[in-house]
């Protein structure tokens, strides 16, 4: 009934699809396995992608020929950049998407490509024979034989879902859970923990009264995601913003002595920068209210997902204590919200390239690694696709280094300190952010992407044009002059000093109240320069990038000295196998760490929680550096 794949991909959630289509797009013969086919890259949580730097995430995974940025757009319908007030490292796209159509994309993708099949059941266990994946088993009783297995299994490995004092397995609301995969792994030898998460309370918009909630309009010029032509967002639906009271705490809190997270039923961890609306007023207890998004589910619906609502308290408290914020006095409930305790397996388990490092050709992606959100998962699905098609055709691991990219950071802190807690990408986690913008993740990347044989040709061409724009038009204003009366009424009106004589034009831009669009408009010259390069649809792109280049040149050339210091301890390649318990010279910890990660590097090693800088300086002298 079936062949024998290259690679079998099991779960079709946002790392699973991403998978899929990195590896097939590259040759690989792929089937994925779900339990549940209209499901396929469900948004369980909220239907946005993007965020302060999850939006980075999206950006990188585009560049480098993955998927999620194309259906980000193709489905979105409302787009801001955050952080606009701030500068370019904490800039973040974020789109807020149709979730039947995010989903429905996904799917039409997936079956355009001729090399990918499909299969609806749930996998019991990995066929692992002399150490190395050859296969999986289903609750079926089949048996597919493949060379690799990516396991991207979310929060389905047995997940019970909590509201107030009912618990019920289940991997999503109203789907099963995955009931013997665990166990099958356990006894090969991994080691498995226990996370929570949780998801808010979905009500009808025709029962709310907008007019006292506080409207958030998409921007007035929406942007996108990918770096290829997809439609531009013309129409966009609002959001809007509300507030809790005491008033509703306090009923809240009538439900506490129920709540399976306060009374100790709930022993997984949960995410501490997105904890639930009655963890939020347990630890914050001096807060008298807090911030609520009433956020579209998409076109056609009248669902509304509140954002900040997360909660695992009985159905009757939820619904008592939502009437009480401004806008929900007449409220209807789709869904309670519900708390959701799942397995994971420490990511310390795995490599670089996300193999595990008990048995071969065997890779974990997303949530299984302990993260948490759609574009953590994505990327991790992404990077497992295109290593795993690399490992069994016997190429070279294709690994993102930290100051490379975001999803570079997010793997290297998955392997070398582990996490107890949902993992989430902030900016605040990557050393050289100012490296790191959303708005360069092509010219970083896009190469590599097109290296290995994901992103295409055309990528790389626009990329190109893109680049020569950038270059041409940073020149032209190092070189060229501007006049005073040209240039004063503008000046002015951004309330920065005049000038009295001819400037260069660069000397304006590095002003923080001018922006290169505005001298455009006042200036002829520069406007006739800029209309001659027909930059076409990289003109934003293009002019972005070039301001930000100029702006905050200083600040990029000092981060790349950092990183060109820090990459050499990246170059220092340690021995795979080498017995650290052999070096006394090191701490007792750090001999205990190195030898269950075992870093492939000496940049690796040093970020390795236990590890101090006195143990790399052992290391370093022991390898004669």
């Amino acid at each position: 009934m079936f062949k024998d794949y290259d690679i079998i991909i099991v779960g079709a959630g946002h790392a699973g699809c991403e998978a899929a289509a990195a590896a097939a797009k590259l040759g690989s013969s792929v089937l994925l396995i779900t339990m549940n086919m209209m499901n396929i890259a469900h948004m369980s949580c909220n239907p946005a992608m993007g965020g302060i730097a999850k939006g980075q995430i999206v950006r990188e995974i585009d560049a480098l020929g993955g998927m999620s940025g194309i259906i980000s757009d193709k489905t979105m319908i409302q787009f801001r950049m955050l952080n606009k007030s701030k500068g370019p490292a904490m800039w973040s796209p974020r789109s807020q998407n149709d979730r039947a159509l995010f989903s429905f994309e996904w799917r039409k993708s997936l079956e355009s490509i001729n090399n990918l099949d499909f299969w609806q059941d749930t996998v019991t266990s990995v066929i692992v024979k002399h150490e190395k994946v050859v296969g999986v088993k289903t609750l079926l009783g089949v048996e597919i034989k493949a060379k690799a297995v990516i396991l991207t299994n979310g929060t389905f490995l047995n997940g019970i879902i909590h509201i107030g004092e009912k618990s019920f397995s289940g991997g999503r609301y109203s789907e099963i859970s995955s009931l013997n995969l665990t166990s099958s792994l356990i006894n090969i030898g991994f080691v498995s923990e226990r996370m929570k998460t949780g998801t808010p309370v979905r009500v009808d918009g025709r029962s709310l009264d907008f007019n006292k909630m506080q409207e958030q309009k998409g921007d007035e010029r929406p942007e996108k995601f990918s770096f290829t032509y997809t439609p531009k967002l013309i129409e966009q639906k609002s959001c809007f913003l509300t507030y809790t009271n005491e008033e509703v705490h306090n009923i809240l809190r009538t439900g506490f002595d129920k709540s399976p997270l306060f009374v100790g039923r709930i022993k997984g961890t949960g995410p501490r920068y997105c904890p639930s609306i009655e963890d939020k007023i347990e630890r914050f207890s001096d807060k008298t209210r807090h911030q609520l998004f009433v956020e579209p589910e998409g076109w056609n619906t009248v669902e509304y997902y509140i954002n900040g609502f997360s909660s695992s308290l009985p159905e009757d408290v939820q619904y008592k204590a939502l009437k009480k914020v401004p806008g929900f006095e007449n409220v209807k409930i789709f869904r309670p919200g519900y708390a959701i305790e799942y397995d994971y397996f420490p990511p310390t388990q795995i490599k670089h390239n996300l193999e595990t490092r008990l048995i071969e050709n065997l890779f974990f992606a997303g949530q299984i690694n302990g993260t948490t959100g759609y574009e953590e998962a994505a990327c991790q699905g992404l990077m497992a696709g295109i290593n795993a098609h690399r490992k069994i055709n016997h190429l070279n691991d294709f690994v993102l280094k930290r100051y490379e990219a975001y999803i570079g950071v997010l793997i290297d802190d998955l392997v070398t300190k582990g996490t107890k807690e949902p993992y989430r990408m902030f900016t605040s986690r990557a050393e050289y952010r100012i490296l790191l913008r959303q708005d360069n993740a092509d010219t970083r990347l896009t190469p590599k992407g097109y290296e290995v044989g994901l992103a295409s040709k055309e990528r790389m061409q626009f990329l190109h044009t893109k680049e020569n724009a950038v270059k041409k038009i940073i020149a032209f204003l190092k070189s060229e002059n501007i006049e005073p009366e040209e240039i004063n009424c503008l000046l002015e009106s951004a309330e920065t000093p005049v000038i009295l004589q001819k400037s260069k034009i660069v000397n304006l831009l590095l002003r923080p109240q001018i922006c290169l669009p505005d001298l455009i408009k006042y200036s002829a010259k520069l406007n006739n320069f800029i209309s001659g390069l027909d930059l076409g649809r990289c003109y934003n792109e293009a002019l972005e990038e070039a301001e930000i280049l100029l702006k905050y040149e200083g600040y990029i050339e000092k981060e790349k000295e950092i990183a060109e210091k820090i990459s050499r301890l990246e170059d220092v390649r340690l021995l795979e196998n080498f017995d650290y318990h052999k070096l006394k010279s090191l701490s007792s910890e750090a001999r205990e760490k190195l030898s269950k990660i075992r870093p492939q590097t000496l940049g690796q090693a040093s970020r390795i929680s236990g590890v101090s800088p006195a143990d790399i300086s052992v290391l370093m002298v022991f390898i004669g550096r």
